[in-house]
C-alpha cells in the first residue's frame, strides 16, 4: 500500500480513543479513513460516537503523534514492509471472517491466494525431543500436500513447525507478537529470514512495538484466523496454545490435538482438548481427512495426483541396518532396548545407529535414546 493511501489509516489510529475495534467500525461505516476524518459532527453522532470521541476525531492527532506516524511511514519504506489494510484486496480472506480482524497487517515476504489452505501448528516452548520431531513431521507432511503452515516463531513447537514446512518445500507464515523491526526470540533471525523467502512474517503491531506478554494472546487469534484448523501438539493446561485452540473453535475453525502420556505435564493440554471434542491426531492424514470437505476441487486433484507417490529412503538398507531400524519406533528407545530387540552385538548396533543417523533416518536424543524419523525428515 502506498504512503498516500496508508497515511489516513495511521492518522485515524493515532487519535486518542480510537482502538482497533472503533477504527474498523468507523471505516466500515464511512467506507474509508479519509471519509471518517472529514466526517461532520452530526454524521459521527448518528453512528453512536460519544461527544469526547467526536471531538477527538474532529480535532485529529496531536502534532507529535503526526511526526511519529510520518517517521513510521519512512521506516516502512526503508525496511520494505508492506501494510495491508482491512479494505485491501490482498488482505487474507479467512482473516476477514473473524470477529475482530486486525485493521492493519504488517507483512514481510509474500502472501499468496493459496495460503487460504493453511494449518496452524502450535505448542509449548519447552517441547520434548520426540514432540519436536512429531511437530516437524506433521508440518513437513502437510506442506508436501500443499498446505501452508502457520505458527508464531517461538522456541519449541513453533520453530519445529516452521522448519518442518521448509523441509517439505512448502510455505509457512509466522505471526509475531511485536513490530516487524524486531525478531523475537532474537536467535530465530536466520529462521525468520528463511520464512520470508518461503512465505511471510506478519504482525498487527506497528514498528517499534516490543514483545510484551499481553501482545501474544491477541496475536493468537490471527494464527487461528489465518488457518482452516489448529493443531496443538504438546502444551500445559494454562498455555497460549490452548488460547489459540479456544479461539479457533470460536472462529469456526477445526481443532486438532496430539495425545500424550496422561502423567506428562505437556500432554495435559492436548489431552484436555481431545476430552472436549478436538480431533485426535496421530499423523497428517488425520488432519487431511477432517479438512477434505473444505478443500477446493483443484487442491483435491493435486492431492489425488500425489497419492501414488511413496517416499523411499534415499539409500537402501543392509540386512543388519533393517534389523536396527525396525527395532526403533517414533517413541524414544534406550540403546540397550535397541540392542535387545535387534539381536545384534552392542558394538555393531552402535556403528549401525551412527550410519542410520548419517542417512537422516534416525535421530539421537539426550540420554542415549533414539527415534525413527519418517522418510525425508531431516
Amino acid at each position: 500500500m502506498s504512503h498516500r493511501s496508508l497515511r489516513p489509516w495511521l492518522v485515524l489510529r493515532a487519535i486518542p480513543g480510537v482502538g482497533d475495534a472503533i477504527l474498523l467500525k468507523l471505516v466500515q461505516a464511512f467506507g474509508a479513513p479519509d471519509a471518517v476524518l472529514s466526517a461532520s459532527q452530526s454524521a459521527l453522532e448518528e453512528l453512536g460516537c460519544r461527544p469526547p470521541l467526536v471531538e477527538a476525531i474532529r480535532r485529529g492527532p496531536a502534532p507529535d503523534a503526526i511526526r511519529e506516524l510520518d517517521k513510521e511511514l519512512d521506516q516502512l519504506q526503508r525496511r520494505k514492509v508492506t501494510v495491508l489494510t482491512y479494505l485491501d484486496t490482498h488482505y487474507p480472506a479467512p482473516l476477514r471472517t473473524i470477529p475482530d480482524p486486525p485493521p492493519l497487517l504488517y507483512v514481510q515476504g509474500s502472501l499468496l491466494e493459496t495460503d487460504r489452505h493453511a494449518v496452524a501448528i502450535v505448542g509449548t516452548r519447552k517441547v520434548s525431543a520426540a514432540g519436536r520431531i512429531l511437530a516437524e513431521e506433521l508440518a513437513r507432511d502437510l506442506a508436501e500436500m500443499g498446505f501452508t503452515i502457520v505458527s508464531g516463531l517461538a522456541r519449541g513447537v513453533d520453530a519445529a513447525a516452521h522448519r518442518g514446512a521448509l523441509v517439505g518445500k512448502g510455505r509457512t507464515l509466522a505471526v509475531m507478537g511485536c513490530g516487524l523491526d524486531r525478531t523475537y526470540p532474537a536467535d530465530h533471525r536466520q529462521l525468520r529470514e528463511t520464512i520470508e523467502q518461503h512465505g511471510a512474517v506478519l504482525s498487527e503491531l506497528p514498528l517499534g512495538a516490543a514483545p510484551h506478554g499481553y501482545h501474544f494472546p491477541r496475536r493468537n487469534r490471527i494464527i487461528s484466523g489465518l488457518s482452516m484448523g489448529v493443531v496443538v501438539t504438546e502444551a500445559a493446561i494454562e498455555s497460549g496454545s490452548l488460547i489459540t485452540a479456544r479461539l479457533a473453535g470460536e472462529q469456526g475453525r477445526e481443532v486438532f490435538a496430539v495425545p500424550g502420556f496422561v502423567k506428562a505435564e505437556q500432554s495435559r493440554g492436548p489431552n484436555s482438548l481431545i476430552k472436549d471434542g478436538a480431533r485426535l491426531v496421530e499423523s497428517a492424514k488425520d488432519i487431511l481427512e477432517e479438512l477434505l470437505p473444505q478443500l477446493d476441487p483443484a487442491f483435491r486433484a493435486r492431492l489425488a495426483e500425489g497419492a501414488g507417490t511413496v517416499a523411499q529412503p534415499k539409500e537402501p538398507f543392509s540386512l543388519d541396518e533393517t534389523l536396527v531400524y525396525d527395532a526403533l519406533s517414533v517413541l524414544p528407545q534406550p540403546v540397550d532396548e535397541v540392542i535387545r530387540r535387534s539381536g545384534l552385538p552392542a558394538a555393531q548396533v552402535a556403528a549401525i545407529l551412527l550410519s542410520l543417523e548419517l542417512k537422516n533416518c534416525i535421530r539421537q536424543l539426550p540420554g542415549n535414546e533414539y527415534v525413527r524419523l519418517a522418510p525425508g525428515l531431516h
